[in-house]
């Protein structure tokens, strides 16, 4: 089974990648940020830990996290910020190895883990390849504009959060070029998957 790593900044296509892989390479797609959430879920393994490192103040009334509370709370202070990916990042590595074993053992031949902080997440050692989704500023800023609805101010934002394009390249073993048409996405993807 090949394990492949597929990330990229905001508005960058790997969205549209993903399910292309999803349909044409029956690939099995792992979305990081998913397993995140479905691992902070009440009774799910991260949950206490951050409720105790947080406190009550980031529930919502049913007892769930109130991840926009959290949000404020981690992106304000980096010393928090790095406390709850303390408590996060592990518990999503070590679920995404038990799914990969799982996978293998149903002979899965393409499966792939996405997530933005790929490069930085410490992933290398477990996928055989990463792709850097890569799309112009422009291209990216105007596939925010139309169809997340996002305004300029948010879009700076988000992408100054992100890491710089240098690391994306120098982690990934290979850049799509996402910029034009999907067309010639689907020729790079087919090239590399030969």
């Amino acid at each position: 089974m090949k394990v492949l790593g597929i990330t990229g900044g905001v508005g960058s296509g790997k969205s549209c990648v993903l399910e292309y892989l999803k349909t044409e390479y029956g690939a099995v797609i792992c979305q990081l940020d998913e397993v995140a959430k479905a691992l902070q879920k009440k009774g799910q393994s991260c949950y206490s830990r951050i409720v105790e490192a947080f406190g009550q103040v980031i529930l919502t009334d049913d007892g769930e996290l109130d991840r926009g509370k959290l949000s404020q709370i981690v992106f304000r202070d980096a010393s928090r910020l790095k406390l709850l990916n303390t408590i996060v990042h592990p518990a999503v590595k070590q679920q995404v190895q038990r799914y990969i074993s799982e996978e293998k053992a149903k002979r899965t031949s393409l499966y792939v883990i996405e997530a933005a902080l790929l490069p930085t997440a410490g992933y290398e050692d477990i996928c055989d390849e990463m792709w850097y989704i890569f799309a112009a500023e422009d291209v990216r800023r105007e596939r925010l504009r139309a169809f997340r609805g996002y305004t300029d101010e948010k879009i700076t934002d988000m992408i100054q959060s992100q890491p710089a394009e240098e690391i994306f390249r120098l982690a990934c073993t290979a850049v799509i070029d996402n910029s034009g048409g999907f067309e010639e996405t689907k020729k790079q993807i087919g090239e590399l998957l030969i």
